[in-house]
C-alpha cells in the first residue's frame, strides 16, 4: 500500500510539472511577436510608391504571390509600405536578374524635397554578385549599401535565378542592426551614436564629402520609425513571401 501511495505521488509531481511547462510556454506564445504578411501575394494592399500617395507604377505586377518589378524604363517606381516600424524583423525573399540590381531599404521618410527613399532609409543591397560590376565589397548584396559588408567566409548569395532569403532584424532598443542571408548572420551594426556616425561620414552620404558619386541626403538614417521600400533600380526582380513581426 506504501508502495503505491509512492508511485501515485511521483506520477502527480511529473503532471503537475508537465502542466506548469505547458502553461508557461502558452505564455511565451501568447506573447511573442507574430508574423504579419504585408504583402498577401495577390494584391498591392499596404503599399503604394514613393511620394505617389495610393498609386502603384506600371512596371510593378503580381503573379503566383511574387511582387515583381519589370523594367520599362519608367523611372522612379519605388514603393513603400503605408505602415511604418520601429522595432521589427522583416523576412523577404528575392530573385534578381542577369546583371540586377535592387533593394529593400527601412527607416524610410517620405519627403517632398526627396525623389527617392535611399535618400532617407539605409539600403540592404540585393545584387546578381556574378554579373553586376562593383568595385567594392560594400556594393555587394547583402550589403548595408555603402556602408557595412560581411567577412563571413560560409555566406552564400545565390546567382541570378535562384531565390535568396534575407532576415533583416532593427532593434532600436539595444541599437542594433543584424541581416541574416540564406540562414547565416552576414554583419552586424549599431543603428545610430558615434559608430554609426563614422560609417555615414565615410560614405556617399556623407554632405561634406568630395565623392563624385555623392548623394545629398542630410538626414539619411536618422528616422527611427519608417516605412519599408522596395527599389526601382531599374532592372527586373522578384520579391515574395514579405512577412514582419514587430517587437
Amino acid at each position: 500500500m506504501k508502495e503505491k501511495n509512492i508511485n501515485y505521488l511521483r506520477t502527480a509531481r511529473v503532471l503537475s510539472v508537465l502542466i506548469l511547462y505547458a502553461l508557461l510556454n502558452s505564455c511565451s506564445t501568447e506573447t511573442s511577436p507574430k508574423w504579419e504578411y504585408i504583402f498577401d501575394g495577390e494584391t498591392f494592399n499596404g503599399w503604394h510608391s514613393y511620394n505617389q500617395g495610393e498609386s502603384i507604377g506600371s512596371e510593378w505586377s503580381i503573379s503566383n504571390g511574387e511582387l515583381i518589378f519589370t523594367n520599362n524604363e519608367e523611372f522612379g517606381q519605388d514603393i513603400v509600405t503605408d505602415k511604418e516600424y520601429t522595432n521589427f524583423e522583416l523576412s523577404i525573399e528575392w530573385n534578381i536578374s542577369k546583371n540586377g540590381n535592387s533593394g529593400i531599404l527601412y527607416g524610410v521618410k517620405e519627403l517632398p524635397e526627396f525623389d527617392a527613399p535611399f535618400v532617407t532609409g539605409p539600403e540592404i543591397q540585393v545584387l546578381d554578385n556574378e554579373n553586376y560590376y562593383t568595385s567594392t565589397d560594400l556594393h555587394k548584396a547583402p550589403s548595408l549599401f555603402d556602408l557595412v559588408s560581411s567577412d563571413n567566409k560560409n555566406l552564400e548569395v545565390k546567382p541570378h535565378g535562384n531565390w535568396n532569403h534575407v532576415l533583416i532584424k532593427i532593434d532600436h532598443s539595444n541599437n542594433l542592426g543584424t541581416v541574416t542571408m540564406n540562414g547565416e548572420v552576414a554583419y552586424s551594426y549599431p543603428l545610430s551614436g558615434n559608430e554609426w556616425d563614422e560609417l555615414v561620414s565615410n560614405s556617399k552620404f556623407n554632405p561634406e564629402t568630395t565623392r563624385t558619386d555623392a548623394t545629398y541626403a542630410p538626414t539619411f538614417g536618422t528616422y527611427k520609425t519608417g516605412s519599408i521600400s522596395l527599389q526601382d533600380h531599374g532592372n527586373n526582380v522578384k520579391f515574395r513571401n514579405i512577412k514582419i513581426r514587430e517587437f
